[in-house]
């Protein structure tokens, strides 16, 4: 961890437990700011996915399907 991370950890530890949550909820909520660029490559990609689902190039899978498909065996 880079020493100024640490010390800033260290003094965080140090602050009432109220507080802890908060300053960890508002380090979590700068983490959500959507980037542009991310969201631009997401929409280029469903673009993507809806013309080659058009062009019958992809079928579209029912719920049930993907749960079966990815379901943990003994869970």
């Amino acid at each position: 961890m880079p020493t100024t991370a640490k010390a800033l950890s260290e003094q965080a530890v140090q602050l009432p437990p109220a507080e802890r949550m908060a300053l960890v909820e508002h380090i979590l909520d700068s983490l959500d700011a959507p980037d542009p660029s991310i969201e631009a490559l997401w929409a280029a990609e469903a673009d993507d996915r809806l013309a080659a689902w058009r062009r019958g190039e992809i079928r579209a899978a029912t719920l049930s399907e993907v749960l079966t498909r990815y379901q943990v065996p003994g869970a």
